[in-house]
């Protein structure tokens, strides 16, 4: 019986969904011993040789954009950019699955920004489940309270940081290679931490600790690749709410990894958000938006 569209973008969805989480644990343990913009610029050296890689084979990949996509490309990596420094810095301090749980609630930040930026509109359902999912952010995020993290507030920041990425990534033109957004991104990040690493210091790093930076390179383009075959091949309405078992990857992973649990708030706070957003998706789906 041959596999549907929808069924392959949902395995691809998970299996890119996986791949960012294997990159964000292969940091996390990493950067306890080796300075951030140091494990950035690594890792981005890695990354941009297997793109150029990629590139090569599939016959080179055009570079040179408009004017106009130029300037939505800076923007979108001023975007990445922000996202990096805020979600490494927070993972450095924070559980996975915390942050994971954080960034569960994007596909809200992103509907609410895509109406008041691009005017789309939004009805009373949808706007109430925004409404529901940033209370569960906070039951995440405990404000004010004996277990409030202040890096929690950065993990917020990045989903802001990615919520503005992904909008910049909808106004490009529809010629402009995905390879080559890739490509710009890998550039940007890996200038960002070549320019702040000396303020940080660099260390002697160990082979171990170099196969784990370029393994987390290959789960970054690999995740890449997966999330746009995944948007290609199904619905995206079929294929988006797979997202969600990143936060599974993340709990399963930081408990194997770090023997780090979310508490029971938490784990509330995320399935509040994870039904938020499921409920806004279907409720797309039934206006034909998705």
């Amino acid at each position: 019986m041959p596999m549907s569209d929808n069924l392959r973008g949902a395995l691809l969805m998970m299996a890119a969904m996986a791949a960012f989480t294997g990159n964000d644990t292969l940091l996390k343990a990493v950067t306890a011993e080796v300075p951030l913009f140091q494990s950035i610029v690594i890792r981005g050296a890695v990354t941009l040789v297997l793109l150029a890689g990629l590139a090569w084979a599939r016959g080179g990949v055009r570079l040179r954009l408009g004017p106009r996509d130029t300037r939505i490309v800076g923007l979108r990596s001023v975007g990445e950019i922000g996202a990096t420094l805020a979600f490494l810095s927070a993972l450095q301090h924070m559980p996975l699955a915390n942050l994971s749980a954080i960034m569960q609630s994007l596909p809200l930040v992103v509907t609410l920004m895509a109406a008041l930026l691009f005017r789309e509109r939004i009805g009373w359902r949808r706007l109430t489940a925004i409404a529901v999912g940033f209370a569960g952010v906070l039951l995440i995020i405990k404000p004010g309270g004996a277990a409030f993290d202040g890096w929690s507030v950065l993990g917020v920041v990045a989903m802001g940081c990615v919520a503005l990425r992904d909008l910049s990534t909808r106004s490009l033109s529809p010629g402009v290679p995905s390879l080559a957004i890739t490509i710009y991104s890998a550039l940007a990040v890996t200038a960002l931490g070549a320019v702040l690493a000396p303020f940080q210091g660099w260390v002697a790093v160990t082979p171990s600790q170099l196969i784990s930076l370029a393994g987390a390179g290959v789960f970054l383009i690999g995740g890449y690749q997966f999330i746009i075959m995944a948007m290609r091949v199904g619905d995206v309405s079929a294929v988006t709410p797979f997202r969600y078992t990143s936060l599974l990857f993340a709990i399963i992973l930081g408990w194997i990894t770090f023997g780090q649990l979310p508490d029971a708030l938490t784990l509330v706070g995320a399935g509040i958000v994870i039904a938020s957003g499921l409920f806004m998706l279907r409720r797309e789906r039934q206006l034909g938006i998705a």
